[in-house]
């Protein structure tokens, strides 16, 4: 495998504080792995948990859900685990077999992990189909859903839709 801190478009924690949504870098070596991710999201999270977001080289992204001690992921593309030590962390997590080369790019992990934060698993899986968005675009789709566009915007520097 060949990643590298440089391959990382972004790593986001975003939690909800006093009632109001918070963003927040997370560091390397924290966006490393599935693990890693969790305990660092378990530092910041809330009543309503956290959520970890990665984007990784313009090509797929990770999203991490802790909430108590649940730990939730979803990898927008399997076949990224043949390249990236992050997505091969959420195949190993999710406890699933190695992609195959001829292997599709379908996410894996739970598509419903945003759904009591009002992003069902229908709404995840069409956004996911959608072949002409970059991970950024999906992700910062997700964060307007959730009620922080703006921030996420903001944060990871995409001008407004």
């Amino acid at each position: 495998m060949s990643e590298q801190s440089g391959g990382i478009d972004f790593a986001l924690a975003a939690f909800v504080e006093d009632g109001e949504w918070e963003v927040q870098d997370i560091a390397s070596p924290a966006f490393d792995s599935v693990k890693s991710l969790a305990h660092g999201l378990r530092q910041v999270s809330g009543e309503s948990g956290a959520v970890g977001m990665v984007a990784v080289d313009e090509d797929f992204f990770v999203l991490v859900r802790v909430l108590g001690s649940s730990t939730r992921v979803l990898l927008s593309d399997v076949t990224a685990a043949d390249e990236w030590e992050i997505a091969q962390s959420v195949i190993d997590f999710l406890g699933l077999p190695a992609p195959e080369d001829d292997d599709v790019e379908v996410p894996a992990g739970d598509l419903d992990l945003l759904a009591d934060l009002g992003m069902h698993a229908i709404d995840m899986g069409a956004l996911l189909d959608d072949v002409e968005l970059y991970p950024d675009e999906m992700l910062s789709d997700i964060a307007r859903r959730l009620g922080f566009g703006d921030l996420f915007d903001d944060t990871v520097g995409l001008a407004p839709a």
